[in-house]
């Protein structure tokens, strides 16, 4: 919600906030812009400041203080973050809405970049802190489009569709479609069926532009009530990625539009994925400034694209270790990784640290997959799992099981108690690194109890 906050205040509103355990990058954003935030939560507190709105969280639930004075009291008006969003900022704008599994604070990030640098001033709402464009939000210029990261969790306790589905997207971009978020989802057609929801309100003049190598896409259907752009590697498809090649120096590709050559890219994000990341965001934008056509758009610009922190963010680079945050917490988005830096740093140790934190992460959901995911690595630790106390132990995830496993597949696995004591072994185990080069890469959509960058301090101290 921060950069939604500096959006809001953006459009003139005095914004305040309440939170707990606000961390960086955000905390950060936050206070450099002055925005002030409370830790914790008092009813007594909201009724003194007497807002004219009350924006409420999605993690806010029944049973919340601030929430049941709210209900109990009826003292103030409150609505959604979406719903506040469609009302005051997105209105009759141009909306390229970003959903996705996977991808989603890239791809947005991308598209906002992409016009920007092509001369259009789009407005932006970003999931993230990216370093491309230089700020999270911005209200842009009316007559350009918006670019917003549509998350398919629910709005809010009172509110359970889709936060993308108060978008009004005038271009739908749809990266990929998996299962998760285990707590709002039944199963994999629950969450087809909201993306269709989705697919469902672009306008007969927009477009749904769509990874054409996903099958869980492709069997949304053929859409019949808008335009279908597909973007992927395999032949067929209206964009192209062709003929796709990393290394230590970099990725290069080719994008193609209907068969013919749209332009070659040479940038330094790793990953096919991330390419298609940027060919899903040069083809909405392209559209989106040029309908029918998105070949106007110039591809010179990824050149320069530096990304969005904690996405294989680099915090240290040096002869004996490489240690790189990302926000992965789903098998698909931590093997896709892995894979890209097996190419990226060619004969180096790879370790991978993996904090089980998300809603459907700390469970036994997605277990299986982690394990395929992470066999993938040289060596790898397990934080604890967060929260283990609210799951029963047939539910949550097993950090014992998933080591006995990744050992049978020759990986070399341990696990803490706690992530302090996780910590502990990692600078023990891994510090100083005298034999091959060794890549650490840390995998979580939290803080990590903050041992990322104390291990990245020990590792620069290490040289």
């Amino acid at each position: 919600m921060g950069n939604a906050a500096l959006l809001a205040r953006a459009a003139g509103h005095e914004v305040l906030g309440a939170d707990t355990g606000v961390y960086p990058p955000m905390s950060t954003v936050l206070a450099e812009a002055g925005i002030s935030f409370f830790e914790g939560y008092d009813p007594e507190r909201l009724r003194s400041l007497a807002p004219d709105l009350v924006v409420i969280g999605n993690a806010m639930s029944r049973g919340h203080p601030e929430v049941e004075w709210l209900l109990e009291t009826r003292a103030l008006r409150f609505t959604s973050l979406p719903a506040l969003l469609h009302d005051t900022v997105l209105g009759t704008r141009q909306n390229i809405v970003v959903a996705g599994t996977h991808g989603k604070t890239t791809t947005t990030s991308l598209t906002a970049f992409l016009l920007r640098e092509n001369g259009r001033d789009p407005g932006f709402l970003i999931g993230g802190v990216p370093v491309d464009p230089p700020m999270g939000n911005h209200l842009g210029a009316a007559a350009d489009p918006f670019v917003i990261e549509g998350d398919e969790y629910d709005s809010a306790f009172f509110d359970k569709r889709s936060k993308f589905i108060h978008y009004a997207p005038h271009i739908a971009v749809l990266n990929n479609l998996e299962f998760d978020h285990a707590d709002i989802f039944r199963d994999l057609a629950d969450v087809q069926r909201t993306f269709s929801h989705l697919t469902r309100i672009v306008p007969r003049n927009g477009y749904v532009v769509m990874n054409g190598d996903d099958d869980n896409l492709r069997a949304l259907g053929p859409l019949p009530w808008t335009r279908v752009i597909r973007v992927g590697l395999a032949e067929g498809n209206d964009t192209r990625i062709v003929d796709f090649r990393e290394g230590p120096s970099g990725v290069q590709f080719t994008l193609h539009w209907k068969g013919r050559v749209w332009g070659d890219v040479r940038w330094t994000c790793p990953g096919q994925y991330n390419a298609r990341n940027a060919a899903m965001a040069a083809t909405a934008a392209g559209l989106a400034i040029s309908p029918g056509d998105p070949t106007a758009l110039s591809l010179a610009p990824l050149a320069r694209f530096r990304g969005v922190k904690r996405r294989q963010e680099v915090l240290v680079a040096t002869p004996a270790v490489t240690v790189i945050e990302d926000f992965g917490h789903h098998p698909t988005a931590l093997a896709e990784t892995l894979r890209s830096f097996r190419d990226r740093y060619p004969g180096a140790l790879l370790t991978a640290v993996f904090e089980p934190r998300s809603n459907t992460a700390r469970t036994k959901t997605l277990q299986a997959g982690f394990m395929r995911a992470l066999a993938l690595a040289d060596e790898v630790y397990l934080g604890a799992v967060n929260r283990a106390e609210k799951l029963t132990a047939d539910e949550r995830f097993d950090p014992e099981a998933v080591i006995g496993h990744l050992e049978t597949q020759g990986v070399e696995a341990l696990t803490a108690a706690t992530n302090a004591a996780l910590l502990d072994e990692l600078i023990t185990g891994t510090l100083p690194n005298r034999g091959r080069p060794r890549v650490v890469v840390f995998f979580t959509n939290g803080s990590f109890d903050g041992i990322i960058a104390k291990y990245a301090a020990a590792a620069r101290a290490a040289g």
